[in-house]
């Protein structure tokens, strides 16, 4: 083979798959925005690395993927090799090709973003996966020995999923528990399908019951099986519950018509979009069979500046609203959603008004949404958390005009009531605590039960949901083994 160019990304600029093209988007296609690399594009954007010898992009991503080692694969065209180097780290690489900010990563910490655009890392490791599946490849578990335990995972969101993909790696029997009928969690229900198809999803599920993983969906914990039962069977369990409670903001009007939670509305449009009925399940509290309203030709509103919004916002525009503004408290360097997102939906034609704090939710007739009051803010001294806070400018109160209004202020997690007769431990949020106090990473106070994702984080990125799945894998192999079982070795945590 010739000697690697270093200089490449000179002569050969960054780019992005083909999108789908502006008007079917805002016709109503709701097929993955970005297309897929061919050979050629892969191995030419792969070959942009600089091979920085202390990538920035691969301490950056959550899951550490060996980044600059699976792009030197690619340029070779040793595609199955790359797909199982993006296995080692990532047990979900298709999904986070698709689904990561990129920007806000790897590829906002690549060494060339600087001046001559990022290494197109996401799209790459996308074309990887999609690739090698294709071509056959499935993850290679022949010399895995049974180690007689098994482990009951609740929740087949992206941290159970992840969890349980380790635990068979280690030799360790996995059965996978989920309310719903299809594996995903808000991967399956909460993200367009033009951000991720869900065929994608079931390839992974395929892939995961060849690697001998059970799924028992359909079953709800505490209702149809009890946790003591799961306790009795199982020598371990995961709690991968995520976070569906809604962050309404306590804003006057927003029981009024009109007025819709974010998750609610993905969830359902998602079921509607791709043909898969809710058959009467709840989340937090809401039956999935929300009523959505018909959103074409209405003004439609959204509140919150997160990924959230942004599918929000996105899928307005495909249901054919006449127009779609999202309103944010913060300025636009301070949002918390991906600029790529805030792009695509810009070029979509969404206007965004940012610095701008809701106050209420109006109604013309006193039972319809007519329009949201909102107040101009500028950023004061750092708050908790350290952000810069919002603060309203007197006298700069204007109305939104709105017939439909959306909030997506965020979700936090709402442990189920079974665990308080556990014991387990949570944070005034919800969250669930684990670690510390001489107890493994990820174990909860009951020695038995461990959880990662977002019920204990709160809500956050995919990606991170993955790899404290992963990792609490680690933690149980660990227990397992201190118990004198023969666990065979997982990355440590």
């Amino acid at each position: 083979m010739s000697k690697k160019q270093v200089f490449q990304f000179l002569d050969v600029p960054r780019d992005m798959p083909r999108k789908v093209p502006l008007q079917l988007r805002t016709d109503g296609d709701w097929n993955e925005l970005y297309g897929r690399f061919g050979q050629a594009e892969a191995v030419h954007q792969a070959g942009r690395c600089l091979d920085c010898g202390n990538p920035y992009c691969e301490a950056k991503c959550p899951v550490h993927n060996y980044i600059p080692n699976w792009l030197a694969l690619v340029e070779e065209g040793r595609i199955l090799e790359a797909a199982a180097l993006c296995h080692e780290t990532n047990p979900l690489p298709e999904m986070c090709g698709r689904v990561c900010p990129q920007d806000r990563l790897c590829e906002g910490a690549c060494t060339l973003n600087a001046g001559f655009g990022a290494v197109t890392i996401g799209a790459v490791e996308k074309y990887i996966v999609d690739t090698a599946f294709e071509q056959g490849w499935r993850p290679d578990l022949s010399k895995v020995a049974s180690t007689g335990r098994r482990v009951a995972v609740i929740g087949a969101g992206p941290a159970g999923l992840a969890c349980a993909d380790r635990l068979v790696r280690a030799g360790i029997a996995a059965t996978v528990f989920d309310r719903y009928e299809q594996i995903g969690g808000l991967l399956q229900f909460g993200i367009p399908s033009f951000k991720l198809d869900k065929s994608v999803i079931d390839t992974r599920r395929e892939v995961l019951e060849e690697m001998g993983v059970r799924f028992r969906l359909g079953i709800e914990v505490g209702r149809d099986v009890a946790i003591g039962s799961l306790l009795s069977d199982y020598d371990a369990v995961f709690l991968g519950l995520g976070a569906y409670r809604y962050t309404d903001g306590g804003l006057p009007g927003q029981d009024l018509s009109g007025v819709l939670p974010a998750l609610p509305f993905l969830v359902q449009n998602g079921r509607i979009v791709t043909g898969r009925e809710p058959h009467g399940r709840a989340i937090a509290g809401w039956e999935t069979s929300l009523s959505l309203p018909d959103l074409a030709g209405k003004r439609v509103v959204v509140l919150g500046g997160g990924d959230t919004g942004m599918d929000c916002v996105r899928s307005a525009v495909r249901l054919g609203a006449a127009s779609v503004t999202c309103a944010y408290r913060r300025d636009e360097a301070n949002m918390p959603g991906s600029a790529r997102e805030v792009a695509n939906a810009r070029e979509e034609g969404v206007r965004f008004l940012f610095n701008r704090q809701p106050l209420a939710i109006e109604s013309a007739d006193g039972s319809r949404a007519s329009g949201v009051r909102v107040v101009e803010t500028r950023l004061g001294e750092p708050d908790a958390n350290g952000r810069q806070r919002a603060e309203p400018i007197a006298g700069s109160e204007s109305l939104i005009e709105a017939d439909v209004v959306i909030i997506a202020f965020g979700f936090s997690p709402r442990p189920p009531e079974w665990l308080d007769t556990l014991g387990v431990k949570a944070r005034e949020n919800g969250r669930l605590i684990v670690g510390g106090e001489g107890r493994l990473p990820y174990q909860t106070s009951h020695p038995r039960l461990f959880a990662g994702g977002d019920c204990v984080r709160g809500a956050d990125l995919v990606v991170t949901a993955v790899q404290e799945g992963r990792d609490a894998a680690a933690a149980i192999a660990r227990m397992l083994r201190s118990e004198q079982q023969p666990v065979a070795a997982l990355d440590a945590a």
